[in-house]
């Protein structure tokens, strides 16, 4: 049998740090191909929307008990961020240089959430089968805080790297992109005149 504390510990100490740097790796990407002057702030948008899309799951998953509600709530998030991230590769595809390297880190910013959500399954599992009429567990639809919290400095830590490595950086993508466009739409103006 799988010793629960090494899935744990492989979710918290490799998983969780893989996104999130995967994450800043893909703005740097975005960095690197001048976004700003390419697909604009349209795509910037969608990039904050999949970090909220996986940021609210990842904070429902640290504060909140497990059950087949949770399970079914991080499964739904993570079809839905799989969808935007195609809707926002399919208009960036057309408009912008996506290297080997962007396509790489776009592979583990998808593998992560789905290795992640494996890993609740298997912590989980007899909510899991629950949750589809099965195992010998009834579905546990309640929503309540951990009974053992994880520690508040594992929290703060997750939180912290979370807006230090992401979601700062992919604000500071979406201003560049409203400076570069206001800064265009300026000097055509001018060059109209």
């Amino acid at each position: 049998m799988l010793d629960a504390e090494v899935v744990r510990g492989i979710l918290q100490y490799f998983v969780v740090p893989v996104w999130i740097a995967a994450g800043f790796a893909d703005w740097l990407c975005h960095r690197v191909t001048r976004i700003e002057k390419t697909s604009g702030s349209k795509e910037s948008v969608l990039h904050l929307v999949m970090l909220a899309e996986l940021g609210i799951p990842v904070c429902v998953a640290l504060l909140l008990e497990i059950n087949a509600l949770i399970l079914a709530f991080l499964i739904g998030a993570f079809v839905l961020h799989q969808l935007t991230a195609l809707w926002d590769l399919r208009r960036a595809v057309g408009v912008r240089y996506i290297s080997p390297i962007e396509q790489q880190v776009h592979s583990f910013l998808e593998l992560m959430p789905l290795c992640a959500a494996l890993l609740m399954v298997i912590l989980h599992w007899p909510q899991f089968l629950a949750l589809f009429g099965l195992g010998n567990e009834a579905a546990d639809f309640s929503i309540r805080l951990k009974g053992a919290p994880l520690s508040w400095r594992y929290v703060i830590g997750v939180l912290g790297a979370v807006a230090l490595f992401n979601l700062a950086p992919y604000l500071e993508e979406l201003v560049r992109c409203w400076v570069a466009l206001r800064y265009s739409g300026e000097s055509q103006l001018a060059r109209s005149r």
